[in-house]
């Protein structure tokens, strides 16, 4: 795995993919997983950028000073990356 550098970076990495394989119903194996097709491969990766990337949604309401008995909706949606 490149770009990880210590032993518990390595075995952290590993054990989200493993999760991210057991969700979208690919067997992945410890070590070489060659025998993969390419859309059970995409499909992990996939599922990894999902878990990484969260969208958040809000949605409040406030009232209008100028205007009485008035309110306002406000919807606020962020995605987050990681």
């Amino acid at each position: 795995m490149k770009g990880v550098t210590t032993q518990q970076g390595r075995e952290t990495l590993n054990k989200f993919k493993m999760e991210a394989a057991n969700e979208v119903g690919v067997d992945l194996k410890q070590g070489y997983n060659g025998d993969l097709t390419s859309r059970e491969a995409g499909s992990v990766g996939g599922q990894m950028v999902n878990m990484m990337s969260t969208e958040q949604q809000w949605s409040f309401t406030r009232k209008n000073a100028r205007k009485i008995g008035h309110s306002e909706t406000f919807s606020l949606s962020v995605q987050v990356g990681i």
